[in-house]
């Protein structure tokens, strides 16, 4: 619509900033003094905030537009529910608003903190905007007053902050909070009991701080723990503030150690509940290139080591636990599946580490990965076997090898080949030879998710020991293992049924 065709009034939406009058911009209060009508929002009660941080800068012969939401138990009556008894308000207060700009009226409707967040404003501006001239004054939002409130950093450098309504499903709240480095939750009040326990399940409420009416002479700060249910008003907010500046100042440290997998190589196949541990970790503990994966962050220390000290690597990560760290111990993969995991939890078992916690997160696999880049050759029963003779001698390498085969399954192979371990893959080739066709797909998966990444199906008499090395994992099909060729590339699959 051009401006010849606009109707002469001029919609404002003012930001008036989270409750100090104070922190009303200069353009606000200039605006709000100048406005033929000011509008503003309440509950049935009749006491609006919005007026209130607004009435040192209103104009004497102003006209007052006093906007009141229906109560809970008229929408209830609603046949369109809650929702559509909303809609049918502020249809009904834009056109009371647009009345006045239809007769050439300046209109200013005053918004909490930021016009277009959260804010009833929005709804006004959707039905009005089209028509008239319509201009928004930002304000200060309630997340900024809270992150003054504390004196505290909610983001820095590469951390993400993540804004939410305490009004999502328990579950989805909890998602999202394990996801992202800090948050801010808002729309509390009745919610806070689910806030609460999605804070618990995420493993954050420790790190929560609880404001309640930020910037106000009723500001009140606690710990998110610490406040009761039933003392929780609308105008509250939520800081999970991010690893690196996190505090609780009343509680000792209290050490712990989780290992976790960072899955094959891309840090898209790292889960948010892993990613989540490394940021809140004080110490990262591993093999070198494994721990160079994970972003650096402020005030963390980093402990790498060689690929074959696995107990002494257990040990100093559980004395530094022991002694308040809160330690993550990092393997590629999953750390279950011929990593970490093992090697920690028997170090744990010794008596001088049985107080130290230990948790441990699944990661990504190996063996699923490269599965999944030519489909599922492990989708019927498979093995997992290693070739490492280095923690077990081969005579029961190749015992397992011979097992597998003629028991006829899929099985992917680990730890293939080294500069010091060559002759392994032809062993267990031949040995598979024994008991499988030599046309049996063999997947050579190598570098998968990663920047070098190649994967091939050949024939199980092709299988060629010169082109194998550690980065790469095998997958040996069955007899039931079908490989199919066509314009979109080459497929392989076991199926889940076999015949009669």
């Amino acid at each position: 619509m051009s401006s010849e065709e606009r109707s002469s009034g001029k919609l404002w939406g003012v930001g008036i900033g989270p409750g100090d009058p104070e922190l009303v911009t200069v353009k606000a209060a200039r605006v709000i003094a100048e406005a033929d009508v000011v509008a503003f929002h309440s509950a049935r009660h009749g006491k609006s905030i919005s007026r209130a941080v607004a009435a040192p800068y209103l104009s004497e012969g102003q006209i007052e537009e006093h906007l009141v939401y229906p109560v809970t138990t008229e929408t209830v009556d609603h046949p369109g529910g809650y929702q559509g008894a909303m809609d049918e308000f502020y249809e009904e207060a834009s056109q009371r608003l647009a009345a006045h700009l239809e007769a050439g009226r300046s209109v200013a409707l005053l918004a909490a903190g930021d016009p277009l967040f959260y804010s009833s404003y929005m709804h006004m501006h959707k039905r009005l905007a089209q028509r008239f001239e319509a201009e928004v004054i930002p304000g200060v939002t309630s997340i900024s007053a809270a992150s003054a409130a504390l004196a505290m950093p909610l983001v820095e450098g590469e951390e993400i902050l993540t804004v939410l309504p305490g009004t999502l499903p328990r579950g989805e709240l909890t998602r999202r909070l394990r996801e992202t480095d800090a948050a801010a939750i808002l729309k509390l009040g009745r919610t806070y009991p689910a806030v609460r326990q999605a804070l618990k399940d995420s493993g954050r409420i420790d790190e929560t701080w609880y404001v309640e009416r930020a910037s106000t002479t009723r500001q009140k700060i606690d710990h998110a723990d610490d406040v009761s249910d039933s003392d929780v008003p609308y105008f509250s907010i939520a800081i999970v503030p991010s690893p690196s500046n996190a505090r609780r100042d009343d509680q000792p440290p209290q050490g712990e150690l989780v290992v976790v997998g960072l899955g094959p190589g891309d840090q898209a196949w790292t889960t948010p509940e892993v990613q989540h541990e490394l940021s809140l970790a004080t110490d990262l503990v591993g093999y070198g290139p494994y721990i160079d994966r994970v972003p650096e962050r402020p005030g963390q220390r980093r402990h790498s080591s060689d690929n074959r000290v696995e107990a002494e690597r257990a040990a100093m990560a559980l004395d530094l636990a022991k002694n308040g760290a809160r330690v993550a111990v990092v393997s590629s993969g999953d750390p279950g599946v011929f990593a970490m995991a093992a090697a920690v939890l028997e170090v744990a078992a010794e008596e001088q580490w049985r107080g130290v916690p230990v948790r441990v997160l699944p990661g990504m696999t190996a063996a699923n990965a490269v599965a999944s880049r030519v489909g599922a050759p492990l989708g019927h029963d498979y093995a997992v076997l290693s070739l490492s003779d280095r923690l077990k001698p081969w005579d029961v390498v190749a015992q397992r090898i011979s097992a597998v085969a003629s028991a006829d399954m899929a099985f992917a192979v680990y730890n293939p080949a080294s500069k010091s371990r060559t002759w392994q893959v032809a062993a267990m080739r031949d040995l598979v030879l024994e008991h499988r066709s030599p046309d049996t797909p063999v997947i050579i998966g190598r570098d998968v998710a990663g920047a070098q990444e190649s994967v091939r199906v050949v024939r199980l008499t092709d299988l060629d020991p010169a082109e194998i090395d550690m980065r790469c994992l095998l997958i040996v099909g069955s007899s039931m293992t079908t490989v199919v060729e066509n314009e979109h590339g080459t497929r392989v699959f076991t199926p889940r049924r076999y015949p009669g």
